[in-house]
């Protein structure tokens, strides 16, 4: 496994069990079609939570939390879609997009930011 994996890896780890501690249920992890993957799905009482984690190591170019760009929602939405599609008992949910920011070494020192309902797929 390639260094950047395994801090990916440690990532979303460290989002999982951030998230668990603020009372989310992670119900799927990696969900991945052609369109995209989700890197977290989440139930949040009522609401299903589609969660982006982003890591890196260092703040230049905004870090974590703005790397998560317009290409990159409209991947999200799509596999979001197919997510939906082939998972009938979910599909009657409210869904919400979050994006969690690991930003520093995951493996190590590290700050967590988490934005709720961070787009909307229009």
């Amino acid at each position: 496994m390639t260094r950047a994996l395994s801090q990916g890896r440690c990532a979303e780890d460290l989002a999982a069990a951030f998230l668990a501690a603020r009372g989310l249920e992670l119900l799927a992890r990696n969900v991945r079609c052609k369109a995209g993957e989700i890197d977290l799905v989440c139930r949040d009482g009522a609401i299903l939570v589609l969660i982006e984690v982003r890591q890196r190591a260092r703040s230049d170019f905004g870090g974590a939390l703005a790397s998560v760009g317009a290409l990159k929602r409209r991947k999200l939405i799509r596999a979001a879609r197919f997510f939906l599609h082939t998972r009938p008992t979910w599909r009657r949910c409210i869904v919400r997009f979050d994006v969690v920011g690991v930003q520093g070494n995951p493996c190590g020192t590290h700050e967590i930011a988490w934005i709720r309902d961070a787009f909307r797929a229009t």
